[in-house]
């Protein structure tokens, strides 16, 4: 009776021992697969981190460019808008110069035909001759600085529209690259929208590691 009852004893610290060592065991291996992921959980945080703070750096950057290109954009339109008014006013000085060159011109056929008609009345040396000389002189002079005037229109009108011309291709210009850095600043901005998802869902997933562990 008392072998068999050293035997049960000892059948029972046996696999009492064996009991305490598996749990031990279980216990010393249950962390072993969840540390990396706890390590791994902390470095796709960090990367997350430097991605967020690289887009929202690209994004503020976008928002200059953008800034400036507007800025960029209403100086073009106003240099723009001040050629227009040049161009109209050079028209209208042209317009003017041409009507003043024109009645120059009719009073010069005029003195012509009145110089003529004196030459033949009264003769080439006669006193109204010699007037008509002079008034046909003095429209010739006036005629000759309005057709300088014209060309002095001319050349600013010219010089006027290219500028217009020059401004308005700026304006083309600064609206694709308006259009351009916003359609850049909006996509960083997903991009930055998507990295603070990342982040939360990477956190998220710490913290059920570290409750795990």
């Amino acid at each position: 009776m008392k072998a068999e009852l050293i035997v049960r004893r000892g059948v029972l610290a046996i696999v009492f021992a064996g009991l305490l060592a598996g749990g031990v065991c279980a216990q010393g291996q249950d962390p072993t697969p969840q540390q990396p992921d706890i390590q791994n959980d902390k470095k796709d945080i960090r990367n997350d981190k430097k991605e967020l703070a690289k887009d929202r750096a690209d994004r503020n950057a976008d928002q200059r460019d953008i800034n400036h290109d507007k800025r960029d954009l209403s100086k073009d339109r106003a240099d723009r808008n001040a050629d227009q008014r040049d161009i109209n006013h050079d028209r209208r000085d042209l317009n003017k110069d041409r009507a003043d060159r024109n009645k120059d011109q009719r009073d010069i056929n005029h003195d012509k035909a009145q110089l003529a008609r004196d030459d033949q009345k009264y003769g080439a040396n006669s006193a109204q001759a010699q007037a008509d000389g002079k008034d046909l002189h003095a429209d010739r002079v006036d005629r000759n600085m309005d057709q300088k005037d014209i060309n002095h229109d001319r050349t600013d009108l010219n010089k006027d529209r290219a500028d217009r011309n020059a401004d308005q291709r700026d304006i083309n210009h600064d609206k694709k690259d308006l259009s351009k850095d916003r359609a850049d600043r909006n996509k960083d901005q997903k991009d930055i929208n998507k990295d603070k998802k990342d982040l939360h869902k990477d956190r998220k997933d710490l913290r059920r590691d570290k409750r795990g562990h």
